[in-house]
């Protein structure tokens, strides 16, 4: 089976959040399990020079895009046994950033017609086409227009998975004649709600959608969740599949990690456990403290991802309980002053770093007791992962892929601690409920070691993705 795998960013070349980590990672599990998987994405500008230095230019093309053609180059490199192939076009990529230009219709119109384009060239027919998240959904429209009847390209199945509702690639109508180009008898396929809407084109065009859990896949069903496209989806609900992504447990791995104070693994768990949280507190400035509960928090500073529930009781939770706090994001100002007036006032208890700096996000992994993560939604989540593999236990909202990684420890067996309504006082318990098992040391260290033999490595998604795959191309 050959797959190719259709991203704007993907690592080690360009990543700007969990897509770039799922485009890096993915293709590589597949082939492990003799999966011929290719990736195709832009070349952008930033892309570091001695990246750069390793591609190899294959040739040249044009692309139409609507009424005119675009140079299209196309070059390939090679990474951990994956081809990959970036189209080159400067003056669509030659920015300073990736997304939030006044033509990012325009620039990933062309790169989803690119994708189609280059195929006959590069010589690589393959089984699917798995394209992802609105800069990439025209692909499986361009394909069911312009290619499903050319000999050439005939039998192609494309797959299209949603890694974040919100973002769906929405324009004025007055695109379709001057950037996408369709027949008048197909501009139905992209018309939503009076709008051009990229993603509800993939959705009406793929052979199959998914999104990275299955919690998410049913709540993107319910209008609260759905940012409008829960009308279509329902339509399509039979053609609707939720894989839970993974992470990439090599690159994530505390035994290996240099960014933290101390490697270790599940039989020297305790000892890397406290050295690590000793440093974090000196590097965070909060008193060095061994016998209290360390809570960590990694995340944009920004509303959904929960900051106003935490906002909510705060004050209560730090005037009333033996706990430090230790911060790493950036986001919206409101909240990056609040954390900043909550760790004048509880000096010795909250500590914040504002902005994204990777190496202390590892330490705040390793170095914590408890992660919290109360997201009002969450498609998939991969920090909660990450902090399980560093054997931190996450306190979770249960909402996608958070619901479906994390389980309650209250029966015994879980991995972390829950709550389930979106309410201040219903995370303040799950809290309390954390730091209570913190304080029982036998249980605790069980859940540490718990923790630590969670397996969110990439193969369990990868065979899920191959078992999908193969029903796609029996359909």
């Amino acid at each position: 089976m050959k797959v190719l795998f259709v991203s704007s960013e993907a690592l080690p070349f360009m990543a700007s959040g969990g897509l770039g980590d799922v485009a890096g990672s993915l293709p590589q599990a597949l082939r492990k399990r003799l999966i011929g998987c290719r990736v195709v994405m832009p070349l952008y500008d930033t892309i570091k020079q001695e990246l750069k230095d390793k591609m190899t230019f294959i040739t040249n093309i044009s692309v139409p895009v609507a009424w005119r053609r675009q140079y299209c180059g196309i070059f390939q490199a090679k990474h951990e046994g994956v081809i990959y192939y970036l189209i080159d076009n400067q003056y669509y990529f030659k920015r300073d950033t990736i997304y939030g230009h006044y033509d990012d219709a325009e620039r990933f119109t062309f790169f989803s017609r690119a994708v189609l384009e280059i195929l006959p060239v590069i010589d690589f027919k393959p089984d699917i086409i798995h394209c992802n998240d609105w800069q990439s959904a025209l692909t499986p429209v361009f394909y069911s227009a312009f290619y499903s009847k050319d000999p050439w390209y005939q039998g192609i199945k494309t797959v299209f998975t949603i890694h974040n509702i919100q973002y769906q690639g929405t324009y004025g109508m007055e695109l379709i004649s001057d950037v996408i180009g369709l027949d008048p008898a197909d501009t139905s396929i992209v018309e939503y709600d009076g709008d051009v809407n990229f993603m509800k084109g993939a959705i009406e065009c793929a052979n199959k959608v998914t999104t990275v859990s299955p919690s998410y896949a049913g709540e993107i069903l319910d209008p609260w969740y759905s940012h409008g496209l829960d009308t279509i989806l329902r339509e399509r609900q039979w053609k609707l599949q939720g894989i839970l992504n993974g992470i990439d447990v090599k690159n994530y791995d505390p035994e290996t990690d240099g960014a933290i104070a101390m490697n270790y693994n599940v039989k020297n768990a305790k000892e890397g456990k406290a050295v690590n949280k000793k440093a974090l507190q000196a590097e965070m400035g909060l008193p060095e403290k061994a016998n209290v509960p360390l809570i960590g928090i990694v995340s944009r500073l920004v509303s959904h991802k929960g900051l106003d529930l935490i906002k909510g009781i705060l004050d209560e939770l730090l005037h009333t309980t033996d706990v430090q706090i230790a911060v790493l994001g950036s986001g919206d100002w409101q909240y990056e002053n609040f954390f900043k007036d909550m760790a004048a006032k509880y000096p010795e208890k909250l500590a914040i770093r504002v902005g994204f700096v990777p190496a202390l996000a590892r330490k705040i992994y390793a170095g914590s007791d408890l992660f919290l993560m109360p997201s009002k939604s969450e498609p998939c989540g991969l920090s909660q992962m990450v902090a399980l593999r560093y054997g931190t236990l996450p306190i979770v909202r249960e909402t996608g892929g958070l619901r479906d990684s994390i389980t309650d420890s209250g029966d015994g067996q879980g991995n972390g601690f829950t709550f389930k309504t979106y309410n201040a006082h219903d995370m303040l318990g799950a809290i309390r409920r954390g730091v209570d098992a913190y304080w029982n040391k036998e249980y605790w260290d069980t859940l540490v070691i718990r923790a630590l033999e969670c397996d969110f490595s990439w193969g369990k998604s990868a065979n899920e993705y191959i078992k999908m795959y193969k029903q796609v191309l029996k359909d």
